[in-house]
């Protein structure tokens, strides 16, 4: 059956199902040696796009959309996720602070192309372009989709789609925003990211200016990272 008339059947599965397959296909990064990593992330930018291609006619509200406000919120968030650094800032350094893990043995970056590929090579320059390309076009409205159109509705009800998009709710925009926090190693930055962006939904009464504000942050601290060899935000 193809995918497409699959999802069709159910807007939860619409909504999710392409977010699981890009998680599983994240978590699969490096499991099969040091340059798997980077394969993954290009196979993976590829199905994302595929699955933003099927899902299309299926969710209304995924589409881009453009503001002053996107430009904004997009800008702002780079600053603070570039800004905000600390012993207790990420996740690498917070359980191991509250005595739930230990140091990694391996301190260096799980992602820099120029010191697996070699400085200024083709494939690393391939997987930096792939990288930058798909945190920028590919994330953000599989990552929007998910959390901003089904998770925030869903954690008001089972019937999330009767739940208009600007609705403000506490408790969804709160755990929301915390779980999307949680779902990167700046888990700080990812929570004022997550409100922020979640603000910008309940503003514009729709998924495109934060798929906007996501892909110009994603953009700016993609630039940030090769310019600056910053390659721990990676």
């Amino acid at each position: 059956m193809p995918l497409r008339k699959f999802l069709s059947r159910s807007p939860l599965a619409a909504r999710v199902a392409p977010f699981v397959i890009f998680v599983l296909l994240t978590a699969a990064q490096g499991k099969f040696g040091p340059a798997s990593a980077y394969w993954f992330y290009f196979a993976k930018t590829l199905v994302g796009a595929w699955l933003i291609f099927e899902i299309r006619p299926l969710v209304a509200e995924m589409r881009w959309a453009f503001s002053w406000e996107a430009v904004a919120v997009g800008v702002g968030i780079f600053a603070i996720w570039v800004g905000i650094s600390g012993e207790w800032t990420t996740q690498n350094s917070l359980w191991v602070k509250l005595g739930v893990s230990t140091p990694p043995k391996n301190l260096l970056p799980t992602w820099n192309p120029n010191a697996q590929f070699g400085v200024g090579s083709a494939l690393a320059w391939l997987f930096v372009v792939v990288r930058i390309l798909g945190s920028t076009f590919v994330v953000p409205p599989l990552e929007e989709t998910f959390y901003r159109s089904f998770l925030y509705r869903y954690l008001a009800s089972q019937n999330f789609l009767s739940v208009p998009l600007n609705k403000f709710l506490p408790l969804p925009f709160l755990a929301t925003a915390a779980l999307f926090g949680l779902a990167h190693n700046e888990w700080l930055a990812g929570i004022v990211c997550g409100a922020a962006y979640q603000w910008l939904v309940l503003r514009k009464n729709r998924l495109g200016d934060t798929m906007t504000a996501h892909a110009i942050t994603n953009f700016l601290l993609g630039i940030w990272i090769v310019w600056r060899g910053a390659w721990n935000f990676w």
